[in-house]
């Protein structure tokens, strides 16, 4: 069978990287890989910058030793399943589960900024609380949710102060903490709510936004110039029925804790590092806005196919069929940092960035 011929230089630096008119490439052979179909592979070579490519260059799974794991992974992540039940599963070690969610979040990322539709509906905002490393490290995932399709628009992340019923050498050990690694800042959520706000509405117009009564938020609003919020006000102390104005983003909330072994209450599947709860939060954001109904009890359309951003629901082939580079999605700086993986731990001294030369 003739391998689909390249759609363009994959080489960033070639003039036909995201142009491919006029572009020219020839046969260059192949190459046999083990334990994979199909087992050969064509090569080619561009014309112009001389790079040598494959038509594995264009496939998800380019670089990866084990391929073959990567749909499995993804739906044992949205089952609940903690990484190191994974990989003793499948008889794999669990730092090879990792690279591969690592990898599924980035693409999840990108194929979430390609089909984000504009805004228009109503928006539903919250804070989902969780922790890294330890409960002396929390942090809020800042989610913003469509009121009427359910379409999960967006989020951020904004570490928290630990706070709380604390023991006096539960204080004691903050305190020894902060003065080491130093205290998150005050305001992290207000900047990072701003930040949510600009990648779902980055056009200055009137939006309608329901939130709870965190004071962080009209201070965030005034962050955003020609953004001209219509804030509504319901009380988090109101029952979280279908009727109440923030039932979407709490619906949200819900299905995080349900789906995410890493946010489960008492729990140590809990996140080690934030970088790799972004991951698997954008994993999520794709699993909930392009492949579940938006009810699963009465079937029907997604939230994506609710907010016109496709016409189908989503299949797990089609999302991991091809390889979407970074060059060809305009990511903000905020996404940008998510991808190459720039979110940092503080309390360990290792943070691994995403900076592979031919994997990037």
């Amino acid at each position: 069978m003739e391998p689909t011929l390249p759609p363009f230089c994959p080489n960033p630096e070639c003039p036909f990287h995201c142009a491919s008119t006029g572009w020219t490439f020839k046969k260059a052979g192949f190459f046999h890989r083990q334990h994979c179909t199909p087992a050969r592979i064509q090569r080619y070579r561009c014309l112009h910058c001389r790079r040598n490519f494959s038509t594995q260059t264009f496939a998800l799974s380019y670089w990866l030793h084990k391929p073959h794991y990567l749909e499995r992974i993804f739906r044992r992540l949205q089952g609940c399943t903690g990484i190191r039940q994974i990989a003793f599963d499948y008889g794999i070690s669990h730092s090879t589960v990792l690279t591969q969610v690592a990898r599924l979040g980035r693409h999840c990322l990108l194929f979430h900024r390609r089909h984000q539709p504009p805004v228009s509906e109503p928006l539903v905002l919250d804070g989902f609380e969780s922790f890294e490393f330890s409960q002396y490290f929390p942090f809020h995932f800042n989610v913003l949710v469509g009121r009427d399709s359910h379409f999960f628009f967006g989020f951020t992340h904004s570490p928290l102060r630990r706070k709380g019923r604390m023991t006096a050498r539960q204080k004691l050990r903050r305190s020894q903490l902060e003065a080491s690694l130093g205290r998150p800042d005050p305001r992290a959520v207000e900047k990072a709510v701003a930040e949510v706000l600009s990648l779902a509405v980055p056009e200055a117009r009137d939006i309608t936004l329901h939130t709870d009564d965190h004071p962080a938020y009209p201070r965030a609003f005034q962050r955003l110039a020609g953004l001209n919020v219509e804030h509504r006000v319901t009380s988090s102390t109101e029952r979280r029925t279908p009727r109440n104005p923030l039932f979407p983003v709490n619906l949200l909330d819900l299905l995080i804790r349900h789906g995410g072994a890493n946010h489960k209450r008492e729990t140590i599947a809990f996140s080690k590092r934030l970088q790799a709860a972004i991951e698997r939060m954008a994993m999520l954001q794709v699993w909930r806005n392009y492949m579940r109904p938006y009810s699963v009890r009465k079937g029907g359309p997604t939230p994506a196919q609710r907010a016109g951003a496709m016409g189908a629901r989503l299949s797990l082939k089609a999302l991991l069929g091809s390889r979407l580079f970074p060059t060809h999605v305009q990511l903000p700086e905020t996404l940008r940092k998510y991808y190459r993986r720039e979110v940092r731990t503080a309390a360990l001294g290792t943070n691994r960035e995403h900076r592979l030369k031919y994997a990037f």
